[in-house]
């Protein structure tokens, strides 16, 4: 297989951990980078040894040839530059969250699908490794059939220092991290009917919402709750990892902090430890996430190489977006809301 040239646009905090994931994938190398900071450009230019560098990502598009793009810039700016992607038929990767609304968020996948354009979100936190091991349970049918989960991420870590600007939206811990929570809801047990939410902002330094519960019925019959904080201050910071608790007809499942894997089903009672690797490049507590974004990336080479459809697809996500959108709306009329009624 010929390797796939790409482009990076948006060389800012978390690039760098795409960028190391593009260098150790076989099949992809990141051929050229965008970005309006010079110096951003330069750091991650010099980093990477990446010669071909653009201010502008239009110019970057008419002086390139590229097998896929990959959009790391702030929510702000990926409408128009998937729209830009879909011009010039180059297949897109976007980072999360993907549109400031979900209306954006349809017109950007409508305009991919019009345009024979793969679409793929980088929605990473289900390739994490603990998550997939999880999943692997699910499937063997060692638990029987989920009928309730649990899904949570409670913290009380600065995520702060290293991305001020999440402290000056009035969205934040469900737009920013609960969307990743409530996509392990669906990848564990499936699309979503209706989801009933209540916030808080307990930091009174930030402008939005750090603590979100969130009460999801299933298609499939089973109920879930989500919780996110990032103001809970326990003895051992369990960042970034996510705790699972999943009740089947035949057994249990239960990812606990330090990634101990507990499953008592048909076979019996197992305990795993399912730690992430640490890759060469990651660094702990953060290498739980970058294998993830690496596991993602060969996902989206091994599909595009295929012509599959990848698992976080656009269309897929607008489901996942659609719980965002529902947990604001939910949290503000203190009412449930129904899914379907969003995705019309």
């Amino acid at each position: 297989m010929a390797k796939l040239s790409g482009a990076l646009i948006g060389c800012g905090f978390f690039a760098v951990n795409q960028m190391h994931g593009w260098r150790d994938i076989d099949g992809a190398s990141i051929v050229a980078i965008c970005d309006r900071d010079p110096e951003r450009l330069r750091i991650v230019g010099d980093q990477f040894g990446i010669e071909r560098r653009y201010g502008d990502a239009a110019a970057m598009f008419a002086g390139e040839t590229l097998d896929f793009v990959d959009i790391a810039t702030t929510v702000g700016s990926h409408r128009p530059l998937v729209e830009m992607a879909a011009a010039n038929r180059v297949p897109v990767i976007c980072q999360k969250p993907f549109a400031p609304s979900l209306a954006d968020a349809k017109a950007m996948v409508k305009v991919c699908a019009d345009a024979g354009v793969p679409l793929m979100v980088h929605e990473n936190f289900r390739w994490q490794s603990p998550i997939q091991a999880v999943r692997a349970v699910v499937d063997s049918g060692e638990i029987g059939r989920p009928f309730f989960g649990r899904i949570s991420f409670r913290s009380a870590y600065d995520v702060f220092s290293g991305q001020p600007y999440l402290a000056t939206g009035k969205r934040f811990i469900i737009e920013d991290l609960g969307i990743h929570i409530l996509d392990i809801a669906r990848f564990l047990l499936g699309d979503v009917l209706s989801l009933t939410a209540r916030t808080l902002r307990v930091n009174s330094a930030i402008a939005g919402e750090d603590v979100a519960t969130m009460l999801i019925d299933h298609e499939g019959g089973a109920t879930s709750v989500v919780d996110c904080s990032y103001a809970t201050k326990l003895a051992t910071e369990p960042f970034p990892e996510t705790l699972i608790e999943l009740d089947g007809t035949d057994g249990t499942i239960r990812l606990a902090q330090g990634y101990r894997l507990t499953v008592t089903g048909r076979s019996g009672t197992s305990v795993t430890d399912v730690s992430p690797p640490l890759l060469s490049w990651a660094s702990r507590p953060w290498h739980n996430i970058q294998g993830s974004v690496a596991a993602i990336q060969k996902h989206w080479v091994d599909c595009l190489a295929a012509g599959k459809e990848p698992a976080t697809s656009g269309a897929d996500n607008l489901k996942t977006f659609a719980l965002v959108e529902a947990a604001y709306a939910g949290a503000a009329s203190w009412q449930p809301i129904r899914i379907n009624e969003l995705l019309k």
